[in-house]
């Protein structure tokens, strides 16, 4: 398994320096390159899928909790810096979730990349993407500390240059926007890094986990809890650190903004899991509670700002909308992990795999909407004069209220049980943190849901409802087979993990009591 480990990263790092070779190794002709170098993307980013799922395939499930495939060597030893690869039951079904959606944007892109005066080649698309692709998986691969610093950096070049060249609308600023404040949380997060590493004497992951917190003090503990905290939830995004992601979503390609929300998200509350709790518990047993606080403020504000922007006359785009949703969606995975729970860390787990999935979903979707209609303004999508999607396609129609269903938390869809154990996991936390606090949280959080369905239904409404006779729209395609190739993937299993949760957390729940114990 460690050579499927190693293939992983090395496949699409190979893939995206092909791209530096001469342009004529794709072709003469111009539109002939573009036509291959999307194509061989998708074929290099199909292998690392079937490379994934190979690993899935061969992972001991009797063992979840154990690091499998390992890879253990020198990489930097003057700093004790080791390339250690691993992977449990945490990480790999985000390192499948994140083979899938890069593999199902490139297949898409195929058929719809942007283009448009300024816009550079699909050669350099391609090279991006793949770079982007090493670095997303390489975060969720990783067992050292510094290795995991390098993974987390690597993604933020390319997905900027996604948004600032392949965008629309103010790309420039959004793009710039993202970058700084990736950059500067990334800058205090490595802060805590080097701290445990010098004080511990060392940056393996898997030996800090294993010291449970032995040998720093507490002090330590909560400067470095607070950095690395601080660091990771400016990606995850936390409130009111998310600033930058409605504006980064609005701007992005629809490609950017699938993996933006299935993917770079979740590389920081992943981390939270994997470096927080384990390494300095008590630090995040000093800071559970405010960042429990932070996620119910999230979960609350992330509803009410949707509903603004659902409401007729406020020029709402989907986009935005669905980029607010994150906000909240997060905040139940951020309310989990500050449960310091079993329930709860798997609740966000689940829930960090369900939001991938479903909002990868809506971002497809809403941008097909957007190339349909040439906006994602809701008031213009709205109405007797607007889309009316249940009438003039009927099909695109019925995907965009499934994964709206599926979003709000309806049972039987994978939005339901991570904000469900999430809430739980807050209901009872850990002991010595203050149960009428995170019950109060949990309310705010029922509130919350509450509120998700009451936009969500609102944005169905006013999108697919509405007489298509009175439409002053033309003629509107319906969903198209690259479309449903790309898409059905997913809503197959938003479905599964609805009806089959233990699929999931199955290997998740051994893996989570294994970190919280001290394994």
């Amino acid at each position: 398994m460690n050579v499927l480990l190693i293939a992983l990263l090395a496949l699409p790092l190979l893939g995206a320096a092909a791209t530096l070779a001469p342009a004529t190794v794709f072709g003469a002709d111009p539109r002939a390159q573009d036509r291959r170098a999307l194509r061989f993307n998708a074929v290099v980013t199909g292998l690392v899928l079937a490379l994934a799922i190979a690993l899935a395939a061969g992972f001991d499930r009797s063992h979840p909790s154990r690091m499998q495939g390992v890879t253990d060597t020198a990489w930097i030893p003057a700093l004790k810096v080791r390339f250690h690869l691993g992977v449990d039951g945490i990480s790999l079904p985000l390192v499948v979730l994140t083979a899938l959606l890069t593999f199902l944007c490139a297949l898409y892109s195929t058929k719809k990349l942007p283009n448009g005066e300024g816009t550079p080649g699909a050669r350099v698309f391609t090279g991006l993407f793949l770079l982007l692709e090493v670095g997303m998986l390489a975060t969720f691969l990783v067992l050292d500390l510094l290795l995991f610093f390098v993974a987390f950096e690597i993604v933020l070049i390319p997905m900027y240059f996604l948004i600032a060249r392949w965008g629309s609308g103010a790309r420039t600023a959004s793009a710039n926007r993202f970058i700084l404040y990736t950059l500067l949380g990334s800058a205090v997060m490595l802060l805590g890094f080097l701290l445990i590493g010098l004080k511990a004497g060392t940056f393996d992951m898997t030996a800090l986990a294993a010291a449970h917190g032995h040998g720093l003090s507490h002090t330590t503990q909560v400067l470095a809890a607070l950095a690395i905290g601080l660091g990771l939830m400016v990606k995850a995004p936390a409130w009111p650190l998310h600033s930058w992601l409605p504006d980064a979503h609005t701007s992005a390609p629809t490609v950017g903004s699938v993996l933006l929300a299935g993917v770079l998200l979740k590389m920081g509350t992943y981390g939270l899991v994997r470096v927080l709790l384990p390494v300095v518990p008590d630090g995040a047993h000093t800071l559970a509670p405010y960042l429990g606080a932070l996620a119910a403020v999230g979960i609350l504000y992330g509803s009410l700002a949707c509903l603004a922007l659902a409401r007729p006359g406020r020029r709402g785009d989907l986009k935005r909308l669905i980029a607010f949703s994150s906000v909240g969606h997060m905040g139940f995975v951020l309310l989990g992990i500050a449960s310091l729970t079993p329930v709860g860390v798997n609740g966000a787990l689940f829930a960090n795999i369900a939001h991938g999935l479903v909002t990868g979903l809506l971002f497809f979707i809403v941008g097909s909407l957007k190339d349909r209609y040439g906006t994602a303004d809701l008031d213009t999508l709205s109405g007797e004069t607007g889309a009316a999607l249940y009438g003039r396609a009927p099909r695109l129609g019925a995907l965009l209220a499934f994964a709206a269903v599926a979003s709000l938390g309806l049972p039987g869809l994978a939005g339901f049980w991570g904000e469900v154990l999430a809430m739980f996991g807050s209901f009872d936390p850990a002991a010595g943190l203050s149960r009428p606090a995170f019950v109060t949280y949990m309310v705010v959080a029922g509130l919350g849901t509450l509120l998700t369905a009451a936009y969500l239904l609102v944005v169905v409404r006013r999108v697919c409802m509405g007489d298509p006779a009175q439409s002053t729209v033309g003629e509107v395609a319906e969903l198209r087979g690259y479309e449903a190739v790309s898409w059905s993937p997913l809503a197959a299993l938003t479905l599964l993990a609805g009806l089959w949760p233990a699929l999931l957390l199955g290997l998740s729940d051994p893996a989570v009591k294994h970190l919280l114990a001290g394994g």
